[in-house]
């Protein structure tokens, strides 16, 4: 297995240390409050985009980011069907090529390994803009810094987690990075088909890490200091009826059960797993988790550029 450290390639939530998170969410902040003035963090390097899924949030935050810290970006926002791979090429060759041409590689690929290969192949870093079924690094790492932004504390927090847990590499993400720090509780809502993995199961067991599975949305939902709903993604479903047969839903009606303290969030995008009238809700912090994420990763780009030097 591929040794990580976050200033060097980005590829999974284990590899980020706390030191590594109080420095990120520290830079976000300084982001947040200076995006027109950093042009100079990365002036002169390019950064290429290859994107073999469709993406909206993660490949424009991320291309945005290249932009306000001052570098050029080469992009493709469908490799599987406009790059060399409709050809028969491998990653490992695109990767061999791609970074000749440039100082960063951010990669979304259909593969679970996907960016740890292309780690172990590129003398340029490489961030994990997801990975199949695997993980999404800086969505958690955005995720957590909203979580922080609102309750000024990353420990002794319930955090309901809702939807496909067994396709979605947002959640695996994000139930990796927040057990790092002390007396979280996870509540797994999903249906049968779509239960959240064993390895994170087995890993949460080992580290004695309290967790509670369910399929229904309601049972607990009073003790969520955040609900994190997820999309049911009907691409990675074998047939129709199993995708339907997957759908929770949060509700104008159901939502009365949540604390006023809680926080709705969702990585986006979603379909109808959440009522548009609750976007309204102060509670609901989805569009500020997204917007979070364009000064999330200007701090990942920054502290790895930081640390080239």
């Amino acid at each position: 297995m591929l040794s990580l450290s976050p200033y060097k390639h980005v590829i999974r939530s284990q590899q980020f240390t706390f030191d590594y998170i109080e420095e990120l969410f520290d830079l976000t902040d300084f982001m947040k409050k200076n995006e027109f003035d950093v042009s100079s963090h990365l002036k002169n390097r390019i950064v290429a985009m290859l994107f073999y899924e469709p993406s909206t949030r993660t490949r424009l935050s991320f291309e945005a980011a290249a932009i306000r810290l001052g570098a050029s970006k080469i992009t493709t926002e469908n490799a599987k069907e406009f790059s060399s791979i409709s050809k028969g090429e491998t990653l490992e060759d695109t990767i061999n090529i791609v970074q000749s041409y440039a100082d960063y590689i951010i990669l979304r690929h259909f593969e679970d390994n996907s960016s740890e290969i292309a780690a172990n192949i590129s003398s340029k870093p490489v961030i994990n803009a997801g990975s199949g079924k695997g993980q999404h690094p800086t969505q958690a790492l955005l995720d957590v810094y909203t979580i922080q932004e609102n309750f000024k504390r990353l420990d002794n927090l319930k955090i309901g987690v809702v939807g496909d847990l067994l396709r979605g590499r947002t959640v695996e993400s994000l139930v990796y990075l927040l057990s790092k720090f002390n007396n979280n509780k996870f509540y797994f809502i999903s249906p049968d088909n779509s239960k959240i993995k064993d390895g994170i199961k087995k890993y949460l067991l080992e580290n004695k890490i309290d967790f509670i599975e369910s399929n229904n949305l309601e049972e607990n939902m009073s003790d969520f200091d955040v609900l994190y709903m997820t999309r049911v993604q009907k691409e990675r479903f074998e047939n129709i009826r199993e995708y339907e047969s997957a759908k929770i839903i949060l509700s104008q009606k159901n939502i009365k059960l949540l604390n006023q303290k809680s926080i709705i969030m969702h990585p986006l995008p979603r379909v109808d797993e959440i009522s548009i009238q609750i976007d309204q809700d102060s509670r609901s912090k989805y569009f500020e988790q997204a917007r979070n994420g364009l000064y999330v990763r200007m701090a990942v780009l920054s502290i790895i550029e930081r640390n080239k030097k």
